[in-house]
């Protein structure tokens, strides 16, 4: 009787183990690629959903934090931009800075965000930060737009002449630097924050450290060189300063320090996809 009833038994679906703590198992995310847009839309969506100004938030936090910044860094601190305009030296670097901080901070919270859902179906668990990342990008283009309407204005009616040329091509490779380093370090904080809640407490502190640690709001070359050397151990210096040299042509990085940060790019993501991995299997228990 035992093997009529197991002959009869057939699945859509057999969930097994992952072996490999390196396995990202893309076959199974393209397979879900509709889940995955499905929940870049709620992202987008959900992010200023039954708020009155809705999707203009996108572009009013930004022109606040940015005017903040000239105010308190520019106009009181009067710290140097390297002669770029202020408006476009902050909001340059709040839009990098906003862009990782989105990157990381939706991965790194994965875990126990969607711990019910999580609990109630089985999906590849990479779909949500992955979802993230792509949502974080369609924001900063977002931002990045209301950039570049104002750079266009600044340089019709003000004059200023921009230095641009191929240094555009550091555009995408910072954005790319950025979005891996966000989604490693991202990964690895939602992996550890499942058993040791104080993770989250901490990482508080060391986000506002990297930024002040991050030339978002100085100029990294009028750091002084003592400083300087301790500060372009932060991965996110050379990508920043990338940034700033495609906009603008200054900057100070160098294919070297680009290097760097990308080495610390790829040991983040291998170290956080083993942990996930290994998270991923019994973190139901603990969240």
């Amino acid at each position: 009787m035992g093997t009529q009833v197991s002959e009869e038994e057939k699945w859509d679906l057999v969930i097994e183990p992952k072996h490999n703590w390196f396995d990202l198992n893309l076959k199974e995310i393209w397979k879900y690629r509709d889940l995955l847009w499905l929940w870049v839309r709620r992202e987008y969506v959900g992010a200023y959903k039954q708020t009155i100004l809705g999707p203009f938030w996108h572009f009013i936090s930004p022109i606040f934090g940015t005017l903040t910044y000239m105010l308190v860094f520019g106009k009181i601190a009067n710290l140097s931009t390297d002669g770029v305009p202020m408006f476009l030296f902050y909001n340059a670097g709040l839009a990098i800075w906003n862009f990782f901080n989105g990157c990381y901070g939706s991965t790194s919270s994965a875990f126990q965000r969607y711990a019910g859902i999580f609990g109630k179906v089985y999906f590849p668990r990479l779909i949500m930060p992955m979802a993230s990342i792509i949502s974080s990008l369609i924001k900063f283009g977002i931002q990045f737009s209301f950039f570049l309407v104002v750079y266009a204005y600044i340089i019709v009616v003000q004059g200023y002449e921009p230095s641009l040329g191929w240094g555009l091509l550091y555009i995408p490779v910072s954005l790319f630097l950025m979005a891996g380093i966000g989604f490693g370090f991202g990964i690895i904080v939602s992996a550890i924050t499942t058993k040791y809640r104080d993770l989250n407490l901490l990482m508080g502190f060391v986000m506002t450290l990297l930024m002040y640690a991050t030339p978002i709001i100085y100029s990294f070359t009028s750091v002084d060189h003592e400083l300087k050397k301790y500060l372009a151990v932060n991965p996110l210096v050379a990508p920043t300063e990338a940034f700033k040299f495609a906009l603008f042509g200054v900057g100070d990085f160098s294919i070297l320090s680009l290097t760097y940060s990308f080495s610390w790019m790829i040991g983040l993501l291998l170290i956080g996809i083993v942990l996930f991995n290994k998270t991923e299997k019994n973190f139901m228990d603990t969240v």
